[in-house]
């Protein structure tokens, strides 16, 4: 489904009132970069449908628009997020620089923890990072000051877990498998923290990473 093309009319209805956050693509049809970059929109909105939502302004036919919000080349995009411009970029940019304009605002599993908010947390002394990988994994390098808890094991081991000099956060290598065992356990009543993306996302921040003698 290519990206709807809105106009100055639709900008309040689409944009300002959307309860997703809105990625904005202004182009022009004379842009070659515009067109470049436009596979790249349109394979994000795919993998973001129902979390965010994208639209495009063509300048020449928006011109007040595009006046107001100062687009003074194109491609740019912006980022609303409750009625207000909240992110923005300009040029060919890639898919993965989209997403991390986006990023912020999409909507959360319950209980998700970026890792920079957890490495602000540990620094701060108010969480434990509890490692649910393999023993061999979690032997061979760690987030530092994580507890080894195996995955299987957590659901029998809760007590101790709520005994951690703080609140416990779980996480694997990728997150998807402690952020099911977070659902299941919201589903009993027991709400309980994990990372999102896991030790992959905290590596890909160059965040600092323990590694045992």
């Amino acid at each position: 489904m290519p990206v709807p093309v809105i106009s100055e009319q639709d900008f309040e209805r689409e944009v300002l009132r959307s309860e997703l956050p809105v990625l904005i693509d202004f182009y022009a049809d004379w842009c070659g970069p515009c067109k470049t970059v436009a596979p790249e929109v349109e394979a994000l909105s795919r993998e973001l449908e129902g979390k965010a939502k994208f639209v495009k302004v063509n300048i020449d036919q928006s011109k007040r628009l595009a006046a107001a919000l100062r687009v003074q080349a194109v491609p740019t995009f912006m980022v609303f997020f409750r009625g207000r411009p909240v992110a923005g970029d300009q040029g060919a940019v890639r898919k993965a620089r989209l997403r991390e304009l986006l990023d912020p605002f999409l909507p959360r599993a319950e209980g998700a923890i970026r890792a920079m908010e957890l490495a602000q947390l540990l620094k701060q002394g108010q969480v434990v990072a509890v490692d649910t990988r393999e023993a061999a994994a979690y032997s061979r390098a760690h987030i530092p000051g994580a507890v080894h808890i195996p995955l299987e094991e957590v659901e029998t081991r809760l007590a101790e877990l709520h005994m951690l000099p703080g609140e416990p956060v779980l996480y694997c290598r990728a997150g998807d498998k402690t952020k099911g065992l977070a659902e299941t356990l919201a589903k009993s009543d027991v709400p309980i923290a994990f990372l999102e993306n896991g030790f992959l996302g905290w590596e890909a921040e160059g965040l600092p990473i323990e590694r045992p003698a």
